[in-house]
């Protein structure tokens, strides 16, 4: 590892995070290399997997199962951390050349190569463990993800839209959510897979435009560069595709009105963001990307109602 100090805390990191204040400091390369410092991720990654496992729920008309909650907080948490560190695997060289990437640990040297193989393969394990918690048709449903999770970090080279192979990977929890409470698929959390797909490609966009420079110039593509001077009512349009996907999944899952009341709440916040977002102030794509777990969780909260008052 370097000798070089350790900055106090990446770019796009939350400030004073237990990842840079409590643990020690040499583990604190690691817990950077899996995001910890940056929640907003599992956030996004888990909330897919409770929007389905809550719908599926109510079609079923069954309790919430709780112990599934929290199983897929700890999958979400641990197999972002592996995913990440995996990107920056791949990605180290071009990390070095991008001024919000350049002292990610792998990038700076602060850890080796083969330290972050061993810390991906132990995260992957404790996901591992997660997963076989669940019904066979869930653990066949969890891998068939794989391909998808090892091929994203790769796209930005040759795709323009790579965030529609990140919309694929991360919102997978939406069929693995509704498979663990059912044992099965229906269109129901297919279309809210498609909701997710749609809603990653948005927000991921509205992140991409803090890098649109640095990608110009060492050639990595985005759908920020790829919408071009569309990039705003290309995001609308993901944002509403991603609502009318919602909006059927809900029909299809026959909930109360409480859920399309949260079905609003997440509209209305989807609407907000994009009449902020400013393409030129990368600390305010920043603030609207991380806003997306709040306009996620209030989505959420009105399948909770729904399954807790009716």
């Amino acid at each position: 590892m370097t000798s070089e100090r350790l900055p106090e805390h990446l770019p796009d990191a939350v400030r004073n995070h237990w990842a840079d204040t409590v643990i020690p400091v040499k583990l604190r390369p690691y817990a950077r290399m899996a995001r910890f410092d940056r929640p907003i991720g599992w956030w996004l990654l888990l909330l897919p997997c409770w929007w389905a496992a809550t719908l599926a729920a109510i079609a079923t008309a069954q309790s919430l199962n709780f112990l599934y909650m929290a199983l897929f907080l700890i999958g979400a948490v641990v197999m972002r951390g592996a995913g990440c560190t995996y990107n920056d695997i791949l990605d180290r060289k071009l990390d070095a050349s991008v001024e919000r990437t350049k002292m990610r640990p792998l990038a700076s040297g602060q850890v080796k190569v083969w330290q972050a193989v061993l810390f991906t393969g132990l995260l992957c394990l404790i996901g591992l463990a997660v997963l076989l918690s669940f019904n066979s048709f869930t653990i066949f449903t969890g891998f068939a993800s794989v391909l998808l999770v090892l091929i994203y970090p790769l796209m930005k080279r040759f795709f323009w839209v790579p965030q529609l192979v990140l919309g694929l990977a991360f919102n997978w929890g939406a069929l693995v959510g509704w498979t663990a409470v059912t044992g099965s698929l229906s269109a129901a959390p297919i279309l809210l897979y498609i909701c997710g797909i749609f809603w990653t490609i948005g927000y991921d966009t509205i992140y991409a435009l803090q890098d649109i420079e640095d990608d110009e110039i060492v050639g990595i593509k985005s759908s920020a560069r790829f919408f071009g001077k569309q990039v705003i009512p290309s995001i609308a349009g993901c944002y509403l595709i991603a609502i009318l996907c919602a909006a059927g999944s809900f029909y299809l899952a026959g909930v109360s009105w409480f859920s399309y009341i949260g079905l609003i709440g997440f509209a209305a916040h989807l609407g907000i963001q994009t009449f902020n977002i400013k393409t030129d102030d990368g600390a305010t794509c920043l603030k609207l990307f991380r806003s997306n777990r709040d306009a996620g969780l209030l989505l959420l909260c009105g399948m909770l109602l729904n399954v807790f008052i009716n």
